[in-house]
């Protein structure tokens, strides 16, 4: 390999593939949609219950006093057959047509009413009344609540244009239906805007306490990291203030090169310490490039090769993997090359030199290590006499 590397040269390369994380949980919103389906099951079951055991016994009890039976027992059908799908459609999330099948109900409400006989009118027979209702909130789920009430209120005028029809004028007739009206769109009201109102608190709960747990978890991480730093800080002061104090009192010597090595180590753990609380895009990268510069300012020519983008990593992690190459930077001497490989599940440092045949730093303490992420943190160092290759390899 040539000795004569340019300086200092940081050289990004596109990986081979493009890979993306996983997206983060949303959890208030997974919140909101578990409150959301249990309201979608309380209506889809009110509905298809109040249509089966009061509309149906009611319209097979009175079925030869109406005026067209045929007509009423084949539009609740038609309605049953329509709200099964709907809710099926609805508990699994699927889209609905919702003004198609509103639209759709209220034409079965006007054949309905037009098919009973005046005194069945306000009974059960007349089973649109009460159950109809309940289909246009399975029709309407999601929607605004102004369209729900428009499409009621639609209902109550086809009630009103049937009772004009057959005569039922008097006051008691109109009391009647007044009362009907309100008692049949209350209730479907009720449902259909609590639900809202609760999928919306509920969201809103969850969002607080997200960010109240994630406040709690930054400022623990704050003072962790705070504590970390300080034993870190201590413990590059003191080895910096060890070989300053053997050169004051003269035990040292400045021209010995094991001493200029350990000052230079010294230097790039300060340095690196240093860059370690910068706020930067890629904070791995960032300390590397720290080292790497305080090595070509020593007069190594250095080449840095960047090939992807490394995901996050905590301090502990980035330590790991840049400490051992910072070391054997430090007794680097003619040549280095410097290479970071990083994937969204891997980041693999490696470090070029030509091999001198001393000892070098060795191995990190315990051999491969877990990440503060519970990676493995891997470190080879291999020679053949002619270089020597330094490796810290992190997976998740």
């Amino acid at each position: 390999m040539s000795t004569d590397l340019a300086p200092l040269r940081t050289t990004p390369v596109a990986p081979h593939t493009a890979a993306t994380g996983p997206p983060g949980a949303d959890y208030a919103a997974a919140v909101a949609r578990a409150s959301d389906q249990g309201a979608r099951i309380v209506a889809v079951v009110i509905a298809l219950a109040w249509h089966t055991t009061i509309g149906l016994p009611a319209v097979e009890a009175v079925g030869g006093e109406l005026a067209e039976p045929t007509v009423v027992l084949g539009a609740w059908l038609l309605v049953a057959v329509t709200g099964v799908v709907a809710g099926v459609r609805l508990l699994r999330g699927a889209p609905l047509p919702a003004w198609w099948l509103a639209g759709s109900l209220l034409a079965v409400d006007a054949v309905v009413f037009a098919a009973v006989r005046a005194e069945h009118l306000f009974t059960n027979a007349n089973w649109v009344w009460g159950t109809l209702g309940w289909f246009f909130v399975l029709a309407l789920w999601g929607r605004r609540l102004a369209g729900l009430l428009a499409v009621l209120c639609a209902h109550a005028v086809i009630a009103l244009v049937a009772l004009f029809t057959h005569g039922l004028t008097a006051p008691a007739d109109l009391a009647r239906y007044a009362m009907y009206v309100y008692g049949v769109s209350s209730l479907p009201v009720a449902v259909f805007a609590g639900s809202t109102a609760i999928a919306a608190l509920a969201r809103q709960r969850a969002a607080t306490a997200a960010a109240t747990y994630a406040s709690v978890a930054e400022r623990r991480a704050a003072e962790w990291a705070r504590r970390e730093r300080r034993k870190r800080l201590a413990l590059a002061g003191a080895t910096a203030g060890e070989v300053l104090a053997e050169l004051a009192d003269g035990r040292a010597d400045p021209a010995d090169p094991d001493v200029q090595r350990r000052c230079v180590l010294a230097a790039a753990r300060l340095r690196r310490l240093i860059a370690e609380s910068d706020d930067v895009p890629d904070p791995l990268l960032h300390e590397l490039r720290a080292s790497a510069d305080l090595a070509e300012r020593n007069g190594l020519p250095i080449d840095l090769v960047t090939i992807g983008a490394p995901p996050p990593l905590p301090v502990e992690t980035r330590r790991q993997l840049a400490d051992p190459l910072t070391a054997t930077l430090t007794g680097a001497r003619d040549w280095a090359r410097l290479t970071v490989v990083a994937e969204p599940d891997e980041v693999v440092v490696s470090l070029v030199t030509p091999d001198r045949g001393d000892t070098g730093p060795p191995e990190p303490a315990g051999g491969p290590r877990l990440g503060e992420d519970n990676g493995r943190v891997e470190y080879l160092d291999e020679r053949d006499g002619e270089i020597r290759w330094t490796q810290t390899r992190w997976r998740r």
